[in-house]
């Protein structure tokens, strides 16, 4: 029988429309392919986080308007324990990661829509088997939650979500529930973010009170890559006001979850850099909400972007390439991990270009430095083996076998 959230739990959250101030209370009444940046740029920096709208709404989120199915009926594959761990300790734990890319994440009806099998607990069984250790599970929440006011998630979906989640949890693997391709209504403006910030701590609430329960091997990621799409600066660091609305929106999520309670008091959750690009300007711009010290920052580097995504550089391995990676590695260590905060590499891989010796060179160089720092490191893949720019599945999940074996092998003895 599922615990009534009821008893009843009413969220009031207090929004300053300001970036980096969003006070939430809690009131109890008797709840295709990622196309990141060229991360070669070496930018600049942004000194200037200020926000020059001052407006005040309020928003109560009564969860109860969501009914009792909102809460997990429990899990015969978590404990619910918290161990205290701080963030760096936790990164380190997560080792080698993989992405269940391209399935629930999917801009459509169904995990099915761009091609990939329906996600089966042999299908993560066999991944876990070969070593991962953490299964970052991309998730689309548009195409299965109800308008405003509520902005309500089909229970089914949170369902789903759960299920696969607990296909990770059988095989003690960490497991990463983000908002992925929700980018067309996450629009990081002035003029779309009262709206945003409503719909996003609403969609929080639900997702947190899911998935309240369970033990630290759960982590939320707020939000994928935010940016502002279809605009010039979308992959070079963003605009003054995207960035500063990035960290708005990342503090209305974090102050969501954290207002549920339980264990999302104090759960990991990541935070991204503005589009989780490693250019200076996005990593200097990043704003941990409230210090709080239960947060890891989440960047993708697909780095050297014409060698891993753009498919016009097919080799790698050249004391300069080497060089060019060690560097790259290195801003982030100065900009987060000499500060003292957690680094997951989020999304990272290379394509399939017919070039597989290039491919374990670059792979291996680069798991050996993310160890060598502390990073997490999550290999991005879309389910997509053949040989082209986006091509940048090691798994086959019709058969169940590594078609990359070589590559896993590389991924998982960097962090043994």
């Amino acid at each position: 029988m599922r615990n009534y959230i009821v008893v009843a739990l009413s969220v009031v959250f207090f929004f300053s429309c300001s970036s980096d101030s969003v006070e939430v209370v809690t009131v109890p009444n008797m709840e295709s392919t990622e196309e990141p940046v060229d991360n070669t740029n070496d930018g600049g920096s942004n000194s200037d986080n200020s926000n020059d709208n001052s407006d005040n709404t309020s928003q109560e989120v009564d969860v109860t308007v969501y009914g009792d199915d909102l809460e997990s009926d429990g899990s015969d594959f978590d404990n619910g324990v918290m161990r205290g761990l701080t963030p760096i300790q936790f990164a380190a734990e997560m080792k080698t990661g993989w992405n269940l890319g391209n399935s629930l994440d999917a801009e459509g009806p169904d995990e099915t829509f761009w091609g990939n099998p329906r996600i089966t607990k042999e299908m993560v069984d066999a991944v876990a088997n070969r070593g991962f250790t953490t299964l970052r599970l991309p998730v689309t929440w548009r195409f299965h939650q109800g308008d405003a006011p509520n902005y309500a998630v089909e229970i089914a979906w949170l369902d789903r979500v759960e299920e696969v989640v607990n296909y990770a949890r059988a095989n003690d693997m960490y497991v990463i529930v983000n908002v992925h391709h929700d980018d067309p209504w996450i629009i990081p403006t002035q003029a779309e973010s009262d709206g945003v910030k409503d719909r996003l701590a609403k969609l929080w609430t639900q997702i947190a009170v899911r998935f309240r329960d369970y033990s630290d091997y759960v982590i939320f990621e707020t939000l994928n890559e935010p940016r502002h799409e279809n605009t010039p600066e979308e992959w070079s660091g963003g605009t003054v006001e995207g960035r500063d609305m990035v960290n708005a929106y990342h503090q209305v999520s974090l102050d969501a979850i954290r207002a549920t309670g339980g264990n999302n008091e104090t759960r990991k959750i990541m935070i991204s850099t503005y589009a989780a690009s490693t250019v200076p300007v996005a990593m200097d711009a990043l704003i941990i909400p409230n210090n709080d010290p239960n947060t890891m920052v989440s960047l993708h580097s697909y780095f050297p972007f014409p060698f891993t995504l753009e498919g016009t550089d097919t080799t790698w391995g050249s004391s300069q390439d080497r060089a060019d990676l060690l560097a790259e590695m290195n801003r982030i260590k100065t900009r987060f991990s000499d500060r003292g905060m957690a680094v997951v590499l989020g999304e990272w891989s290379s394509a399939n270009q017919n070039n597989i010796e290039d491919r374990l060179a670059h792979a291996e160089y680069y798991s050996q430095l993310a160890a060598e720092r502390g990073f997490a490191s999550i290999w991005w893949d879309n389910g997509d083996t053949s040989a082209n720019r986006d091509g940048l599945a090691i798994f086959d999940r019709d058969n169940l076998t590594f078609t990359f074996d070589n590559i896993a092998e590389i991924l998982i003895q960097a962090n043994e």
